[in-house]
């Protein structure tokens, strides 16, 4: 069942994975760059903060363009719109002028992460989230460690590192455009309230929020933290690689893991390991420079997996026709985690607490460590549920065909059961006593 699903969205995977090179190489590029032009620490720290509030703004459109257009186009027009936002920023090399693209790339971004997560949500049940979940996110991850170490190679104080985000970008359209993958086809969305969520599954909105304030610090000022402690930029290539390294490699492991034992106890687990390697680092120097490498690999392995595991946990409560909803909620929230996690270290660090960069992240992992230890004498753990309620069709010459058979099944069988109903109607009308 698995192997079949990976095959029926291996167009759609492969396009996210050029879009996780280009997340990858953008952070950090900017991060370094605005180094280069001594933007500041804070007025950095506020910059790549944009990027977080777009991102809070896409979850709320990603919805809205799936029912209008459908997934294949949304997407499409985020990664045509994510590409022009970013050369911009080469063009123009301006606070202002960036704080407003990062803003449009954060959405456009955002957007097409909740269309693809509500399309694996979708086909996913609860036997299997966890595992296709984590390929995806090993997927993205692995974009990320390359678009890392692309960036060794391109100069940030040039133009081409930015052109080459763009034509990558815009690679990403020809996967998803041209091949012949069958939308999901689901039930009208239901719109999912945070305020309901929260009550529903608190632990996946707690997780989503403080987790996503750890990744914004560490993507947007991680670069300039490895700098202050005697990075060369080299060196904080393979610094911010091995960080996302280390999540990739340890994704699929840990998503089996939660689909087998309770999720509550993987996540309690990781963010546990996650603070105390964080507590290491915050103890490291440039001298021992392998060492960093190795602990910041291990603490990626640790903290990354989280966020899927939030997801995971979330969606096993859920039906399917809420999840594109819920998708938006959680990454809606997260975004509020990230507008406030970036800021916040930099003014920190602007005000001369630079060490306190990793003890922070210790901190709000020890907090995701103990509240889900606490939801597990809260609530048992979710049942799984029924396989998904759809067919999904692997693409194929014929798929177009299929779909339209079963449309018209469908169809057929909707006009037969509606004139079942009105004879039922037209003989109660016709007996005595019936209700006029």
């Amino acid at each position: 069942m698995l192997k079949q699903q990976l095959r029926a969205i291996s167009s759609l995977l492969t396009s996210i994975t050029l879009i996780g090179i280009c997340v990858g190489m953008t952070s950090t590029l900017l991060s370094l760059r605005a180094t280069i032009e001594n933007f500041g620490t804070l007025t950095t720290g506020i910059v790549m903060s944009a990027y977080f509030i777009g991102f809070l703004f896409g979850t709320t459109r990603a919805p809205k363009d799936i029912r209008r257009v459908g997934y294949i186009r949304a997407f499409g027009g985020l990664a045509a719109l994510a590409a022009a936002s970013i050369l911009i920023q080469a063009i123009w090399i301006d606070p202002t002028v960036w704080f407003i693209m990062r803003f449009i790339t954060g959405f456009a971004i955002s957007a097409i992460f909740v269309i693809v997560e509500s399309w694996l949500n979708t086909m996913a049940d609860n036997k299997n989230r966890g595992t296709l979940l984590s390929v995806y996110l090993v997927l993205i991850y692995g974009g990320l460690v390359a678009g890392q170490l692309l960036l060794g190679v391109a100069d940030p104080a040039g133009f081409m590192a930015f052109a080459l985000v763009a034509l990558l970008i815009n690679l990403a359209l020809i996967p998803i455009l041209i091949s012949v993958t069958v939308e999901p086809t689901t039930h009208e969305p239901k719109k999912v309230p945070i305020r309901s969520l929260i009550k529903l599954v608190p632990l996946g909105i707690f997780n989503a929020f403080i987790m996503q304030a750890c990744y914004s610090m560490f993507y947007g000022i991680g670069p300039m933290y490895a700098i202050y402690i005697g990075l060369s930029i080299t060196q904080v290539t393979l610094f911010m690689a091995s960080f996302i390294l280390g999540g990739m490699l340890a994704q699929a492991p840990i998503g089996l893991l939660s689909d087998r034992f309770d999720r509550r106890v993987i996540m309690a687990a990781c963010a546990g390991l996650g603070a105390v390697m964080a507590l290491v680092l915050s103890q490291l120097g440039a001298s021992l420079v392998w060492l960093i490498y190795l602990c910041v690999g291990l603490f990626g392995a640790c903290v990354l997996p989280l966020y899927s595991l939030g997801m995971a946990h979330t969606n096993d409560y859920l039906e399917k026709d809420q999840m594109i909803g819920a998708t938006g909620a959680i990454i809606k929230v997260g975004g509020i985690g990230s507008i406030i996690g970036a800021p916040a270290v930099a003014a920190l660090m602007q005000f001369g607490a630079v060490d306190y960069f990793f003890l922070l992240i210790m901190a709000l992992s020890l907090m995701v460590c103990f509240y889900s230890l606490y939801r597990i004498t809260r609530r048992a753990r979710a049942e799984d549920q029924l396989s998904s309620s759809y067919a999904m069709l692997g693409p194929s010459q014929t798929s177009d065909e299929l779909l339209t058979t079963l449309v018209d099944e469908h169809e057929y069988q909707a006009e037969q059961l509606a004139e079942a109903e009105q004879e039922s109607q037209d003989d109660a009308a016709q007996k005595p006593g019936s209700p006029v």
